[in-house]
């Protein structure tokens, strides 16, 4: 059984016209969603085995403050690769990194988020930013999730209904 966790970069801030896109930080609300989730993983004991990132500013301070919150220890990969990318390079990114773990968390962006859940789970759903779907797969490598029929969304956690 693997465990994926898709979570959307958290609120970023628009203020500064002349940053690319890249570049652009987290306002306040979106550090403190960040937070806010890392607590509420560590209190449902769901902590990841690796996390894999964008490279944009706004998802490694996301993954910055998530990890803070939840104490997390283990290895953060940050890679271009989830940079705006297609579910077909979210989970190409799976393969390449997370070998033999069991619980992956990856930070992201949408669509692509959006399209690999519908994609995996076959149900259309909402991540606004800083969300996390919790996905479980009956595969024993991550480079059967793609073909498996066995995939469940377990959850779907949103920072607004977190308290």
């Amino acid at each position: 059984m693997k465990k994926l966790l898709i979570m959307r970069h958290a609120k970023s801030c628009w203020k500064n016209s002349d940053l690319a896109d890249h570049e652009r930080p987290l306002k306040k609300r979106g550090r403190n969603d960040a937070k806010r989730m890392g607590k509420f993983l560590k209190s449902k004991k769901i902590i990841p085995d690796l996390i894999i990132c964008s490279t944009a500013v706004r998802a490694q301070e996301t993954a910055d403050h998530l990890t803070e919150s939840m104490k997390y220890k283990k290895e953060v990969v940050f890679t271009d690769a989830l940079y705006m990318a297609e579910p077909k390079d979210i989970l190409s990114a799976i393969i390449d990194h997370a070998k033999n773990q069991k619980t992956v968390l990856i930070i992201g962006h949408n669509p692509g988020s959006e399209a690999l859940l519908q994609i995996l789970t076959e149900k259309v759903e909402s991540l606004p930013t800083a969300s996390i779907a919790y996905i479980t797969a009956k595969i024993d490598k991550w480079k059967d999730m793609i073909k498996c029929k066995d995939v469940k969304l377990k959850n779907l956690w949103r920072p607004k209904d977190i308290k």
